[in-house]
Formats: structure tokens, C-alpha cells, sequence
């Protein structure tokens, strides 16, 4: 297999389980509510805090990166993550759960983001455009495979069993990033940058970052707290349908972000990245607004698919540092962005469970009208965001 591939296939499979993690909650939600006891405000909390640990490994990742390089970095953090989900598997507290969904999260801090470093030193800038939203794309498939699969797993042998068959799959493939890939393609020696707060200070003072920034701190915020958590509570909540249904619709939605992550690239290299990112978040305030009426079931995972769809072309807002700042900086400056996008996913998440707690619940289970208050506060702050972004239009060419 040539050298390019491997790099590519291997990396790709290590965002396949990252993105199994983040999403696998929405489906055990009900049963970790029940088995731990938990309310939606600790549920949310505890979700979340693979984000929060992700998006807080994100700055000295960056310089990690641009260092020693992805092969050792990611390698290692994600050694911590088959840690963390081997804890999780066998956690019979509120306490347990949390620290074990905390270490998953920097396990898997590294990953998209030591790809996208890795494809910067290994492909062209017009194939690294394509071959990152297709790395997302393939990638994203693993929240298929906590949706329907990860329902019919949980009824066969349990979540338990899932995550710890989980955690020896993470340490394998991290066992095939140190030793099956390189940091640079045969030939080119790696040469790492020191460290210089000073290219950071730049990032942080550049007003593009922060257009960026705070629009994907809400568009990626948004679609990972409703994937990844509160579309399970929202389906089981609001239509009581069952597990296996709910697993269905949860199918179809993830399919609809894979699919937007695989286009992204290429309609971005058509569009623009910058018009594409506008028309995606565009569209997928819409698909906010209509989940907060909630329409009958059909119309809702519809709408749901639409969702992922759109909130996945966003996806091309951590493709754009790349074309903002010098590819020698490519790791602190993308790293930088992804920690609003990683951040915003935690925080949006515990913000969805508090807003949703503020209402009365009945055996667990709260009113629509908890889910439509979350869905038009993410709505409305998501169209501020875009508004802010709107300027980067003229970048494209």
C-alpha cells in the first residue's frame, strides 16, 4: 500500500472511533439516566466533558504538533483515551462516568487534528482541501455506528461491553499511527518549530480568527450537542418512541453529516469555502427552527438529516486556517479554531441540559416545549455568529 494511503486510511479510522465517542451518549442516554440515577442538567455535564478536556488539550496540542509532529502526539493521547473508556466501561458513579468520558475526550483531542497537520506535509494545498472534508466525510461514519448499531448492541450485550471492546480498537489503531505512519512523506526530514507564543499572539490578534472562531463554536457547538446527546433525550422525550426507533432516526441524521462532510470539500472548491460555510449555516438555523415546532416524526427525521447535512458543511471552517495563516503554522493556527469548535460543543451541550432542566420533568422525561426553548436559544445565537462571519465572503477566489 503506497505510504500516501496508509496515512490517509489510518487516520481516518482514528476519527472513525472519535467520532463514534462523542456521539455513542445519545443512544445510552435513557440507560445511564436510569442505571446512575442521572437528570438531564447531570447528564449534560457529564456528556460534555469530553469536550471540554478535548477543546482544553487543543492550544498545547497545537504546539505539540508543530514540534514533535502528529505520529507521537496523537498516538499517545489516544493510548489515554482506550484508558478513559475502559474506566467508563466499568463505572458505577456519576464520579467514574465523568473522569472516564473526561479522559476519552483528550485521547481523542488529537486526532482530526493531527490529521489535518499530517495531510499539510503530505499532500498538496488542493488535495489537502479535498482529502480533509473527505477525512471527516468517512470519518463521521462513526456516529453511524452509534446509532442503530449502538442501539442493538445495548439491548444485546450492553454499553458496558461496547466500550470496552472500544477501548482495545482505539489502542490499536494508535499502535498503527506510531508505527505505520510518518510525520512527513520519505525523503522530506520533519523539522519541528519551536515553541513562540508570539505566533499564537498573532493568531488571537487577527480579527478573521475570531469570524471564524465564534461561528464554529456554535455551528460545530450546535450539531454535536444535538448528535452527540440531547436528539436521543429529544426523540425518547417528545415522540416516546423506542429505543431501536429512536436509533433510526438518530441513523439518518448521522448519515446526514457524513454526507455533508464528504461534499464539503469539493463544493468548497467549487463555491468557495467561505460562500459554502455561509449557505450551510444558513440552512441549518432552519432545520433549528423546524425541530424546535416539532412536526410529526417523518417530517422531523427529514429535518434531522437536514441538519447533519448542513451543520457538516460548516465543517470547512477548520479547513480555513490553512488559507488565512503560513503552513508552517498550520497545527497552532487550526488548533486554535478547533478549540472554539470543541469548546462550543461543551459548552452548548451543558447549556441545552441547564435550559432544559429549568422545566418540570415527569419519570425522567421533560415537556417539548424544554427542547424547542434549547433549539431557538442555539438558533438565535448561531444567526448573530453568521452575521459576524459574513465578511469573510471576499476572501474566497
Amino acid at each position: 500500500m503506497a505510504a500516501h494511503v496508509r496515512v490517509f486510511i489510518i487516520f481516518t479510522a482514528a476519527y472513525f472511533l472519535s467520532y463514534f465517542y462523542r456521539s455513542a451518549n445519545a443512544v445510552i442516554a435513557p440507560n445511564l439516566a436510569q442505571e446512575l440515577a442521572l437528570d438531564a442538567s447531570q447528564l449534560g455535564l457529564m456528556t460534555s466533558l469530553f469536550f471540554a478536556t478535548f477543546a482544553a488539550v487543543q492550544l498545547p496540542l497545537g504546539v505539540g504538533l508543530d514540534r514533535v509532529g502528529p505520529r507521537w502526539v496523537t498516538s499517545a493521547l489516544m493510548l489515554v483515551g482506550a484508558t478513559g473508556s475502559l474506566l467508563f466501561a466499568f463505572a458505577h458513579s456519576l464520579a467514574a462516568l465523568a473522569l472516564g468520558r473526561a479522559l476519552i475526550g483528550v485521547g481523542m483531542a488529537g486526532v482530526l487534528m493531527g490529521a489535518l497537520k499530517a495531510f499539510s506535509r503530505w499532500y498538496s494545498p488542493h488535495r489537502y482541501q479535498m482529502l480533509s472534508g473527505f477525512l471527516v466525510g468517512v470519518g463521521s461514519a462513526g456516529a453511524l455506528a452509534a446509532a442503530t448499531p449502538l442501539a442493538w448492541l445495548n439491548e444485546t450485550v450492553g454499553w458496558r461491553a461496547v466500550f470496552v471492546v472500544g477501548a482495545v480498537l482505539v489502542a490499536g489503531v494508535a499502535a498503527a499511527i506510531a508505527f505505520g505512519t510518518r510525520n512527513t512523506p520519505p525523503g522530506i526530514p520533519w523539522s519541528g518549530h519551536a515553541v513562540d507564543l508570539r505566533v499564537l499572539r498573532a493568531v488571537f490578534c487577527d480579527l478573521r480568527f475570531w469570524r471564524m472562531a465564534l461561528l464554529v463554536f456554535f455551528t460545530n457547538g450546535t450539531l454535536l450537542a444535538f448528535q452527540g446527546l440531547w436528539a436521543g433525550p429529544y426523540l425518547n422525550d417528545v415522540y416516546a418512541v423506542d429505543a431501536l426507533t429512536r436509533g433510526n432516526v438518530l441513523l439518518l441524521l448521522s448519515a446526514g453529516v457524513t454526507v455533508g462532510f464528504l461534499l464539503s470539500g469539493w463544493l468548497s472548491a467549487r463555491l468557495g469555502l467561505a460562500k459554502l460555510v455561509i449557505v450551510g449555516t444558513a440552512l441549518f438555523i432552519v432545520t433549528q427552527l423546524v425541530l424546535a415546532l416539532h412536526p410529526p416524526l417523518a417530517v422531523m427525521a427529514l429535518t434531522g438529516a437536514l441538519f447533519g447535512w448542513s451543520g457538516g458543511l460548516t465543517i470547512m471552517l477548520l479547513a480555513q486556517p490553512r488559507y488565512v495563516f503560513s503552513v508552517e503554522v498550520t497545527g497552532q493556527a487550526t488548533t486554535a479554531v478547533n478549540l472554539f469548535a470543541i469548546g462550543g460543543a461543551a459548552l452548548v451541550q451543558w447549556w441545552m441540559g441547564w435550559l432544559i432542566a429549568l422545566f418540570p420533568s415527569v419519570d425522567v422525561r421533560y415537556p417539548p416545549e424544554a427542547y424547542s426553548a434549547a433549539l431557538l436559544v442555539t438558533a438565535a445565537s448561531t444567526t448573530a455568529m453568521l452575521i459576524f462571519y459574513w465578511p469573510m465572503h471576499r476572501s474566497d477566489r
